[in-house]
C-alpha cells in the first residue's frame, strides 16, 4: 500500500508511535482507539484497542522488530479474533520529498488462505478511512506533541 502526506516525515512516523497521535486517527471512521500502548524499540511490544459501533471492541498487538526513526518500522501484528489468525509482518517505509512523505507499506501475512482473508475484508475501507483522518491529525501534530511534553 502507498499512500502521501503533505507532511515531513518524522511526523508522519510519529504519527505511527506516539500513542497521543495514534489515538487521535488509526482505524475506519467509527472505531476509536481508547487504549494505545507504545514501547519503541525493537523486541519492544505494542497493543491498540478500539471501540466500535454498539459497543463492539477490537484489539491488535505486536512486538517491534525494526524500528529506524522517520526512515523505517517494523512489526509483527496479530488481531484478537476479529479478522484474521495468526501474526502478520507489516513494514512502513516513509520516503519525503519537498515536505512531502510517502509511506509505503507492505504486509506479509502467515499464509496465503490469511491474505486472501484480509483482502475479502473491510480492511481497504478501513485504511482509507484511518489516512483520511491522519492527514486531518498531521496538521496538528506538533502541537499535540508539545502538548503531551508538558
Amino acid at each position: 500500500m502507498t499512500r502521501s502526506f503533505d507532511a515531513p516525515r518524522r511526523l508522519v512516523f510519529a504519527a505511527w508511535t506516539r500513542p497521543e497521535l495514534v489515538s487521535r486517527w488509526y482505524g475506519a471512521h467509527g472505531w476509536d482507539i481508547v487504549e494505545a500502548r507504545v514501547d519503541l524499540r525493537p523486541g519492544g511490544a505494542w497493543q491498540f484497542v478500539w471501540r466500535g459501533p454498539g459497543g463492539a471492541a477490537m484489539a491488535s498487538s505486536g512486538v517491534y522488530r525494526e524500528v529506524a526513526p522517520d526512515s523505517r518500522l517494523s512489526y509483527t501484528e496479530s488481531f484478537d479474533d476479529h479478522w484474521y489468525p495468526g501474526e502478520s509482518l507489516v513494514t512502513h517505509d516513509f520516503d519525503e520529498r519537498d515536505g512531502v512523505t510517502t509511506l509505503t507499506t507492505t504486509l506479509l501475512f502467515p499464509s496465503r488462505e490469511t491474505r486472501d482473508l484480509v483482502i475479502a475484508s473491510p480492511m481497504a475501507r478501513g485504511v482509507a478511512e484511518g489516512y483520511d483522518r491522519l492527514d486531518e491529525v498531521l496538521p496538528e501534530a506538533d502541537e499535540i506533541l508539545r502538548a503531551a511534553a508538558r
